[in-house]
């Protein structure tokens, strides 16, 4: 009897099965195509509505009277006054392409990038964007943090020269990206701007500029303000004001004095350290006393107030350490600022300790 062998395996149902898994060809090159056709009616809207704010920005008149209708003209919002989440992104998106082009046109005229336009700085196109924007974001038409983001841009793009320009345009601005609807919005992205601009200037070169940035957020953030707080009391210890330790011959002054007063330094620096100690605490204060004491006995005539007044070369020089010579002990006494800050870190370091 012949032996029967079995059929060799069908393979039409493992056929069958991968072709439910795999999708026919012809399906991939419609996917490729849609998503080539939104990339380009992508662009094609954000250089549309880079056009329409471009005719906004030859406009001479306030943006109260133009600048909702540029909105309403290149984004056709749902609404009529208001963006949604989509078209404030479209928006925002299509304005920083803008700024980056007025930018680079700046930089190829050798013009400083807030005075680049036909008449200098009072058309400067990238001022009367930002005004623009500004506008729109207090009355509450687009995100309200987007002139932030483009103020970011802005310093990110520019020289340090441009950047002290771009500063000013926001110190001149301060009130109003103050207000609630816009500082609840955008006051990360101030802080991350201006901490950036802050590790980028020197602190021996930049002093004055630095010190512009600082008070900026002194004024722009609330004290309560976490950021500004020293919550876990850490002190630049490593600080050190160093000071003549024995008296010369030359000196002209009474050294017991120069050394108290110098002294204050050592307390300043690490303040947790002096009030977690009674003796120190009862040396600090009392060497506190005979410095104010001795700044009181020591009027200012007219003469030195004119001495405080110096003259934007001299500002730009200033040096950011206390100068300690014995020599200069006289003359420092009776200057002003120089005692101020004797002043104000005695009152940083009682405060906290009073309330």
């Amino acid at each position: 009897m012949a032996e029967l062998t079995p059929p060799p395996p069908s393979t039409a149902g493992l056929r069958i099965l991968l072709s439910k898994d795999r999708p026919p060809a012809s399906s991939a090159a419609p996917a490729t195509t849609t998503a080539a056709a939104a990339a380009v009616s992508s662009h094609t809207d954000r250089d549309r509505i880079i056009g329409v704010f471009r005719d906004a920005l030859s406009r001479t008149e306030s943006p109260e009277v133009f600048a909702l209708q540029a909105v309403q003209d290149a984004i056709k919002p749902q609404k009529q006054t208001v963006l949604v989440l989509e078209e404030n992104q479209s928006l925002e998106n299509a304005l920083r392409k803008l700024l980056q082009e007025l930018a680079s046109s700046a930089v190829q005229s050798g013009r400083r990038i807030m005075q680049y336009g036909n008449n200098g700085e009072n058309d400067c196109p990238i001022t009367r964007l930002l005004d623009i924007v500004l506008y729109l974001c207090e009355r509450g038409h687009v995100e309200g943090g987007m002139v932030f983001q483009l103020l970011e841009d802005l310093t990110e793009m520019s020289t340090i020269k441009d950047c002290k320009d771009v500063f000013g345009y926001i110190e001149s601005k301060q009130d109003v990206l103050g207000k609630q609807e816009l500082f609840g919005r955008g006051k990360l992205v101030m802080l991350r701007t201006c901490n950036q601009l802050l590790r980028r200037l020197s602190k021996a070169n930049d002093v004055v500029f630095c010190g512009r940035i600082i008070m900026f957020l002194a004024h722009f953030f609330p004290l309560s303000e976490r950021s500004a707080l020293n919550i876990k009391g850490v002190f630049n210890t490593s600080n050190e004001t160093k000071y003549e330790k024995d008296a010369t011959d030359e000196i002209s002054v009474d050294f017991n004095f120069y050394k108290t007063l110098w002294s204050l330094q050592e307390h300043f620096s690490n303040p947790a350290l002096t009030a977690a100690n009674l003796t120190k605490w009862q040396k600090f204060a009392s060497d506190l006393m005979v410095v104010l004491s001795t700044f009181e006995a020591q009027p200012l005539s007219d003469d030195d107030g004119k001495l405080n007044n110096l003259d934007q070369e001299e500002d730009a020089a200033f040096n950011i350490k206390y100068l300690t010579s014995s020599k200069l002990m006289g003359l420092e006494v009776r200057l002003f600022y120089q005692m101020f800050p004797v002043v104000i870190d005695s009152l940083i370091l009682e405060l906290p300790l009073c309330s």
